[in-house]
């Protein structure tokens, strides 16, 4: 936490200073007051000093004054930071997960990281902003209301001795008792955030099997471990506050029983007893402000180490320091005996993959559910590396190359079709920001969502509701597309971006995208062997990640077996002729 807090709020080491210094006149004022207030008793009330009361209350005022224009800015400057320190910490972790690859976001989990860069941020924040004003003013207002109640009475002071270590050992024992919940919480609330999201994305699925029942269980399963963690933690604070408040009370009557006695006897002035009894609660009260901020320390460390361990993680991708230079060849990909396994899985995914794709050409990649499609064309833009051989765009190794670079060159449209919260038209300008409202109307006629669109309220300002939840699978897959077009990249991949189309718009889409992608290389993923017959090169995938066989459809029909079974099941044989 150390390392997190000084990386972070090192920049606003001015403010921090300033808010200091204020609080140090904050205190020391606090502890002037009581002393004054008893030279007014000694000195003015007792001895009927009516001008000792005014001049000396007139300076008490203005010390109040003072006080409460540096309990003010102290307290701004404090918020002012944290809510700086909480905006920085945000912005590291949101960009610190941009640079990570796939890898990365599956070993943290996406719940975790919203949770991460949330609460965790919201706890590490207040430490911050209750740091800034109770780690200061505690010590200097329990050491100095000792040095000040030794001031006044001795004697009495010896009742110190006592109170403190007994309010500390409460302290002490509650935070023994509730640092291990602290740190188990924020893993709890990770677990309600992960079913809570799963409830959301699902809902359909969970509809249509009717389970909702089940989720209603798994959530309150989560949620009631939550709510029992938490009270447990809370069950210790409620013990913890009463039993401070009785030490002070109990305190506070001792020292007005034995205090009684000793004015009694003349050993102390009347005015001193008030000013001790200021001090005592003073320190009391600084006590208080310490459990405050042992409270928050056990979970703000918690969520510290959470935070810092997603800082510290090194992306498994990154940019070489020395990139190679642009190449006059457009388009060509290449892969080179390409093999890929998952972190932790025992056998490759991919086997011993080469292949080349070129400009004007359609290269299409078939093969049975799970034997690694997605999978292969994922390497294409680096969303994982490779673990054998090598891939190469324009005939340099795309390890070599910068990512943005890299991925400039390709238009992505996924397996599954995202669209972000905006218009239609802010969606088809994510690959090109520039690109002109006729651009868009050509990219959505190419991908058969021209009609669509013009329907809708606003056309190219309709909005988009994030997923793309207010447009149909077909009219999101298309609007995906039409997105990929309007960038013009070099490569073109398609991972089974025709699925949710009817045969008669698929047709027309192929058709099109023919003509619109002739000077582009061309990787289409599909289940439909339909989608592809008409592809130049066509790469059939065997169930253990496998080239099974490379041509045309007509090539594969006789030499291939998995293509044959793969049409077979699909078409008959009037279709096949």
């Amino acid at each position: 936490m150390k390392d997190l807090l000084v990386k972070f709020l090192k920049p606003y080491w001015k403010q921090i200073t300033l808010a200091i210094i204020l609080l140090v006149v904050q205190a020391i004022s606090n502890l002037y007051l009581p002393n004054l207030n008893a030279d007014i008793i000694n000195n003015g009330v007792a001895k009927g000093d009516i001008d000792y009361i005014i001049n000396t209350g007139g300076f008490m005022l203005a010390v109040t004054l003072l006080l409460a224009i540096c309990a003010v800015a102290s307290a701004y400057l404090g918020s002012k930071t944290a809510m700086a320190f909480g905006r920085d910490v945000r912005r590291a972790i949101f960009y610190k997960v941009e640079s990570f690859s796939q890898a990365e976001v599956d070993k943290f989990g996406t719940p975790s990281l919203i949770t991460r860069n949330t609460n965790d941020v919201q706890q590490v924040q207040m430490l911050v902003l209750l740091g800034l004003n109770l780690m200061v003013m505690a010590p200097i207002m329990a050491i100095g209301g000792i040095i000040m109640a030794l001031r006044q009475d001795v004697v009495l002071s010896y009742s110190i001795i006592i109170i403190v270590p007994i309010m500390a050992a409460i302290v002490g024992l509650m935070l023994w008792k509730a640092t291990p919940l602290f740190r188990s919480i924020q893993v709890k609330i990770d677990r309600v955030n992960q079913v809570m999201r799963e409830k959301l994305m699902g809902v359909r699925v969970i509809r249509a099997f009717v389970k909702n029942e089940h989720e209603a269980k798994r959530f309150d399963e989560a949620n009631r471990d939550l709510t029992a963690t938490t009270l447990k933690v809370n069950r210790i604070m409620a013990f913890a506050m009463p039993s401070l408040m009785a030490v002070m009370n109990l305190a506070t009557v001792a020292i007005v029983w034995f205090g009684a006695g000793r004015i009694d006897s003349g050993a102390m002035p009347i005015g001193n007893l008030t000013a001790f009894l200021t001090y005592i609660m003073q320190i009391m009260i600084s006590v208080m402000m310490a459990m405050g901020m042992f409270i928050m320390v056990p979970r703000a460390e918690a969520s510290a180490e959470r935070l810092s361990e997603v800082l510290d993680t090194e992306p498994s991708i990154k940019d070489t320091p020395t990139p190679a230079a642009p190449s006059d060849i457009k388009g060509y990909l290449e892969f080179r005996n390409v093999e890929f396994s998952y972190p932790g899985a025992e056998e490759p995914v991919l086997k011993g993959i080469s292949f080349e794709a070129r400009p004007g050409q359609t290269t299409a990649i078939i093969g049975s559910t799970g034997c690694g499609k997605t999978t292969l064309v994922n390497l294409i833009p680096r969303f994982y590396d490779v673990t054998g051989g090598s891939i190469l765009i324009d005939g340099t190794d795309i390890r070599d190359m910068t990512q943005q670079n890299l991925r400039d060159k390709i238009g992505l449209v996924p397996q599954k079709a995202f669209l972000f919260s905006g218009t239609v038209a802010d969606n088809l300008r994510y690959g090109n920001e520039n690109a002109t409202d006729d651009e868009l109307w050509h990219a959505l006629e190419v991908a058969q969502a021209k009609d669509f669109v013009m329907e809708m309220p606003g056309q190219l300002d309709a909005p988009i509701e994030q997923g793309g939840t207010n447009v149909s699978g077909g009219q999101r897959q298309r609007l995906a597309i039409a997105r990929a077009l309007v960038k013009k990249p070099e490569i073109y991949v398609f991972d089974d971006s025709f699925s949710a189309l009817d045969f008669k718009t698929d047709a027309k889409l192929r058709l099109a995208l023919k003509g619109e992608t002739s000077g582009s290389t061309v990787v289409i993923v599909a289940q439909r062997v339909s989608t592809i017959m008409d592809a130049d090169r066509i790469i059939a995938l065997n169930d253990n990640g496998i080239i099974a066989g490379i041509g045309t459809h007509a090539q594969l029909m006789e030499t291939c077996d998995v293509y044959r079974e793969i049409v077979y099941s699909q078409l008959s044989k009037e279709e096949i002729a």
